[in-house]
C-alpha cells in the first residue's frame, strides 16, 4: 500500500507541472516551425513545399544516389542558399567531338542554371580548339543567348577536332585562356576521347599553372585563384558507346532518323518483295543496329560485340527463305558499320547483299545512311536528358573539392548518378579490349544492362523456330482503355514469346467487353509480323471495365480454356485486373495468372515510371510546340496556350514543358489559383522587355475544373492588352495517334517478353492436380519499369497508391522535375540542396573489369 501511496503522491505534484510543460512544447514546436519556413521561403515570399523540391538536384528521378549494395549516403549540411552557390565562380562550358543532337539542351542547362546560381558561365567555341585560341572563342554568355537553342540539332557553340590540345604547349595556352578569366570549372560534352582529355588536363593543372607563373603569363595571385580545376562530363555520342551511362545525348534522336528511313523503305520493299539491308552507324558500337533491329522486326543483325557463328551464311539465307515461304513480302536486315566475323573481317553491306542475291536470288537493296543519323532536331527524350545533365552537372561541379575525382553525369535506367570519369573510360576500353580478344560475351556484359537486356530480348525473337513440342497452355492477350502507340509492339512480342514457349496464344478483340462476348481467335505468328511499327490497337480497345459482366467473362474464361492474361492498356487496365481478383472469391475460373502491362499516353498507370505510348505522345506535343514557338517568334510579342492530354496527370503537360522550353505548364497535382496565374502574367510582360518577345503556356486538360483553357487564354488577353496577345490550341487526339517511337517500340517489345516468360513460371508455381490455381496477390501483377529495373508487382499491393477518384497514383517521380522546368523559365524559387550524393563506383556495379 505504501508503494501506491507513494506513486499517487508523485501522480499529483506532476500534475502541477503539466501547463508548463505543455508550454514548453507548444513553444519549441512554434520555433522550429518558424525556422523551417524560413529555410524554405523563395523570394518572393512565396513557400515551396519540402516534398515538391527535396533533393531536386541528386538525380533525374528525385532519389539520392546510392552506392552500389547499400543505403542511400546523405549527408547533414549549413542550409547553402542555392542562388549563391556559384557567386565568384566561373564556368565554361564546351562541345568536343563528333556532334550529337541534343547537346544544344545540355549548353541550355549549363548556362542558365550556373546563372541561377550566380555564377558567371562562359561559351567556348569549337571545342578544345577555342580553349586553345581563346579571344572571342571563349565569350560570356546570357541568359537570352541560349533562346531558341533547345529544338535545335546539331551545337551551335561549334566543335573541332583539336591537335594542339594533343601537346603540353597546347594545354598551357588553354590553362592561361582559362586562368585569366577566372574561370575553374570545366563542362565538358563529348565522347570517350573529349572526356579523357578534359581528365588529362585537370590532372597536370598545377604543373600548367607552374609553367605558366615561370613564363611571367599569369601572376601568383591569379595561380592562387585558380589553384585547381574542376571537371564533369557529359556524354553526347549517338554511338552510345561510353560505358556507365544507359543512353548518351543523341542515341535516341538517331534511333529516330534511322526508324523513320526503315519506315520509308518498308513500303517501298513491300510493293516488289525486295530485301534491303541498311547499314548504320557504330564502328565500336552495336547499340543502334541493335535497337533498330527490336524496334523494326528486322530479320537479322549484325553488331561488333557478338559476331555471328560459324556458317552464318547458310543460316541467315535460311531464314529469310523462311520468312519467304511464310507469306512475307520484305526481308530486312540491319549492320552496325563495325559488324565483322569472329575472325575478325568485316562484314559490310555488300558483301550482304552479293551473298543473299547470289545464293536466293532475291531482288536485293543497300542503304548506308550515314551522316543523316546525326542531323534534324532533336527528340524530347534527348531535350530532357539534356536538360537534366545539365543541371546536375552544374551542381556538381559546385559541390566539387580539390579531392573530388573528374566525374560524369550518367544515365542508369530510371536514375541520374555521377560516376567516376576515369572508370568509365576504363570500362569501355575494356570493352574493346574483350572484343579483341574474342570475348564477345563479356564485352556484351561490360556495355550495361540496358545493352544485355536488349541484345536477350532479340535473342528470344529471333533465329529461333516454334517449338515443336506444345505446352497446352492457352494465354490470352487483350488491349483496354484507349488506344496508344506501341501497343502493337508489346502484343506481337508476347504472341511470338508465347508460341517459341509452346503456348497456345489467343487474341481477344475489343477489351473485356471482347472477352464478355466471346470475341477470341487464335493469333498466329506470322499474323503480328509487321504489328512493330503501327500505330493504335489492332486487337480494338473498349473502355468498358469487368465489374457488370463478371459472370460473362468466367464463362467465356472457361469455355475457352484460358489459362492466364495479358492486359495491355491504361487506368482502365489496371482497375479492370483489379475487380479481375475481386472476382477470384465469387469465380473460380479467374484463378489464373494475370499481368497488366501499361499502354496509355497519360503516364497514370500505378507500379511503373513510364508507360508505353507516352513517348511517343510527348514527341508529338514537343514537335506541335517547336512550329508554334517558330510562329511566335516571327510575330514577335505573342504569348500561345496549349492545351495537352493526361485526364488529371499532368506528366505530358510537365515533360512537353521541359523539352518546349515552355514559360509554365498548370498541372492538377501542383494546385494553383489566381495569383498564380497573375505571376506568370507579370513574368510573361517582364519577357517581352528582352530580345526573347514570345511565350509559350502548357495546361493540362483537367488541371482545374474552373481554370479552363479558354479562362487562361482570356485572363492572359485581358491582361497583356498593350504587351502581348494570345493565340491557344487544343492538341487533343493527335496526341493518340502516328506510328511509335523507338523507345515505345523497344519498350513494348520488352515488356511483352518479360511479360510471357514471367506468366510462364508462374503457370508452373500455380500448377496443382492436374489444373492451374491462382489465388494469391502475387499471381495478378503489374509489370513496370521502377528506377533501374522492370519489375512486377501485385495489384493488391498498388491499390493503397491510388488515387482512384483522379485516376492517377498518389507518389510520381516526375513531379521533383517541376523546379527544373521553373528554374529554365527564369522563376526564382527556392530550392532544398542539403542532400549530398556520394559518387557511385561503375567498377563495382560491373564487378571485376
Amino acid at each position: 500500500m505504501e508503494a501506491v501511496w507513494d506513486s499517487l503522491e508523485l501522480g499529483f505534484r506532476l500534475v502541477h507541472w503539466i501547463p508548463h510543460i505543455a508550454l514548453a512544447v507548444l513553444i519549441w514546436r512554434l520555433t522550429r516551425r518558424k525556422i523551417r519556413y524560413h529555410a524554405n521561403a523563395v523570394h518572393d515570399g512565396k513557400h515551396i513545399s519540402e516534398n515538391s523540391t527535396r533533393g531536386f538536384f541528386r538525380g533525374f528521378y528525385g532519389s539520392s544516389v546510392t552506392q552500389h549494395g547499400s543505403q542511400p549516403i546523405t549527408m547533414q549540411a549549413t542550409p547553402v542558399d542555392p542562388t549563391t552557390m556559384g557567386v565568384g565562380k566561373a564556368i565554361a562550358v564546351l562541345t568536343s567531338g563528333g556532334d550529337a543532337q541534343g547537346m544544344n539542351a545540355a549548353v541550355r542547362a549549363t548556362v542558365r542554371v550556373g546563372i541561377y546560381t550566380g555564377a558567371k558561365v562562359y561559351f567556348v567555341h569549337e571545342g578544345y580548339q577555342g580553349l586553345v585560341d581563346g579571344g572571342d572563342h571563349i565569350c560570356l554568355a546570357t541568359w537570352e543567348s541560349v533562346s531558341m537553342m533547345l529544338q535545335l540539332g546539331g551545337t551551335v557553340i561549334g566543335s573541332a577536332r583539336c591537335k594542339d590540345f594533343r601537346t603540353k604547349e597546347g594545354r598551357t595556352k588553354a590553362a592561361c585562356n582559362l586562368v585569366k578569366l577566372g574561370i575553374t570549372n570545366l563542362c565538358v560534352i563529348g565522347g570517350d576521347g573529349s572526356l579523357t582529355g578534359a581528365n588529362e588536363f585537370r590532372s597536370e593543372w598545377s604543373e600548367l599553372l607552374q609553367i605558366l607563373l615561370k613564363a611571367g603569363k599569369i601572376t601568383a595571385e591569379e595561380a592562387r585563384r585558380s589553384s585547381h580545376l574542376n571537371i564533369v562530363g557529359m556524354v553526347g555520342s549517338i554511338d552510345n558507346d561510353f560505358c556507365g551511362t544507359d543512353m548518351t545525348i543523341g542515341t535516341d534522336s538517331a534511333l529516330h532518323r534511322i526508324i523513320e528511313v526503315v519506315d520509308a523503305i518498308t513500303t517501298t520493299a513491300q510493293s516488289h518483295q525486295r530485301a534491303f539491308i541498311l547499314e548504320v552507324m557504330g564502328r565500336h558500337c552495336g547499340y543502334l543496329a541493335l535497337v533498330t533491329a527490336l524496334a523494326s522486326g528486322a530479320d537479322w543483325v549484325f553488331i561488333p560485340e557478338m559476331p555471328p557463328d560459324d556458317g552464318w551464311e547458310d543460316h541467315l539465307c535460311r531464314r529469310l527463305a523462311n520468312q519467304r515461304s511464310m507469306g512475307y513480302r520484305l526481308n530486312v536486315i540491319i549492320v552496325a558499320e563495325g559488324a565483322m566475323d569472329r575472325f575478325g573481317k568485316p562484314i559490310t553491306c555488300d558483301m550482304v547483299k552479293n551473298l543473299v542475291t547470289k545464293k536466293l536470288g532475291f531482288d536485293t537493296r543497300s542503304t548506308i545512311l550515314g551522316h543523316v543519323q546525326r542531323g534534324g532536331i532533336p527528340s524530347a527524350f534527348d531535350r530532357i536528358l539534356g536538360s537534366r545533365m545539365g543541371v546536375e552537372a552544374v551542381m556538381a561541379l559546385l559541390e566539387a573539392t580539390p579531392d573530388t575525382p573528374a566525374c560524369v553525369v550518367s544515365l542508369s535506367g530510371n536514375q541520374a548518378i555521377r560516376l567516376p570519369l576515369m572508370e568509365c573510360v576504363q570500362v569501355t576500353k575494356d570493352v574493346t579490349k574483350a572484343m579483341a580478344e574474342g570475348k564477345f560475351e563479356e564485352a556484351v556484359k561490360l556495355r550495361g544492362k540496358s545493352f544485355e537486356n536488349n541484345w536477350n530480348t532479340y535473342k528470344l525473337l529471333a533465329h529461333v523456330s516454334p517449338a515443336e513440342v506444345k505446352s497446352n497452355i492457352n494465354i490470352a492477350i487483350m488491349n483496354v482503355g484507349a488506344p496508344c502507340a506501341g501497343m502493337n509492339a508489346a502484343v506481337r512480342s508476347a504472341v511470338r514469346i508465347g508460341i517459341l514457349q509452346g503456348h497456345h496464344m489467343l487474341a481477344i478483340h475489343d477489351g473485356f467487353e471482347g472477352l464478355a462476348h466471346g470475341n477470341i481467335e487464335p493469333i498466329s505468328w506470322a499474323a503480328v509480323g509487321n504489328w512493330t511499327g503501327q500505330g493504335g490497337s489492332n486487337l480494338g480497345t473498349k473502355r468498358m471495365l469487368p465489374a457488370n459482366i463478371m459472370e460473362e467473362i468466367s464463362l467465356n474464361i472457361a469455355k475457352f480454356n484460358i489459362h492466364a492474361l495479358i492486359i495491355i492498356g491504361g487506368f482502365e487496365a489496371f482497375v479492370g485486373g483489379l475487380e479481375l481478383v475481386t472476382g477470384r472469391e465469387k469465380y473460380e475460373e479467374l484463378c489464373i495468372p494475370i499481368v497488366v502491362i501499361p499502354a496509355t499516353v497519360s503516364n497514370n498507370v500505378p507500379g511503373s515510371d513510364f508507360s508505353i505510348g507516352a513517348d511517343t505522345a510527348l514527341n508529338t506535343i514537343t514537335t506541335t510546340c517547336d512550329r508554334i514557338k517558330q510562329s511566335a517568334a516571327g510575330t514577335k510579342r505573342r504569348v500561345f496556350i496549349i492545351e495537352t492530354m493526361g485526364g488529371y496527370c499532368g506528366y505530358l503537360a510537365t515533360m512537353a514543358g521541359l523539352a518546349a522550353g515552355a514559360d509554365a505548364a498548370y498541372i492538377y497535382e501542383e494546385p494553383f489559383g489566381i495569383h498564380d496565374l497573375e505571376v506568370n502574367v507579370e513574368h510573361l510582360v517582364e519577357k517581352m522587355k528582352t530580345t526573347v518577345k514570345r511565350g509559350l503556356i502548357l495546361r493540362n486538360e483537367k488541371c482545374n475544373s474552373n481554370y479552363t483553357t479558354d479562362f487562361i487564354f482570356n485572363l492572359y488577353t485581358e491582361e497583356g492588352k498593350g504587351v502581348f496577345d494570345c493565340r491557344k490550341n487544343v492538341l487533343g487526339h493527335m496526341q493518340q495517334g502516328g506510328t511509335p517511337s523507338p523507345f515505345d517500340r523497344n519498350f513494348g517489345t520488352k515488356m511483352g517478353a518479360k511479360s510471357v516468360l514471367w506468366l510462364t513460371d508462374k503457370l508452373k508455381e500455380c500448377y496443382r492436380h492436374g489444373r492451374i490455381f491462382a489465388n494469391t496477390p502475387d499471381s495478378a501483377c503489374v509489370l513496370g519499369m521502377r528506377k533501374r529495373a522492370l519489375v512486377f508487382q501485385p495489384l493488391a499491393e498498388l491499390k493503397n497508391n491510388t488515387d482512384f477518384e483522379h485516376r492517377i497514383p498518389k507518389t510520381q517521380w516526375w513531379l521533383k522535375l517541376r523546379p527544373i522546368l521553373k528554374i529554365l523559365a527564369k522563376y526564382k524559387i527556392s530550392l532544398d540542396i542539403s542532400e549530398k550524393a556520394a559518387m557511385e563506383s561503375v567498377i563495382k556495379k560491373r564487378g571485376t573489369v
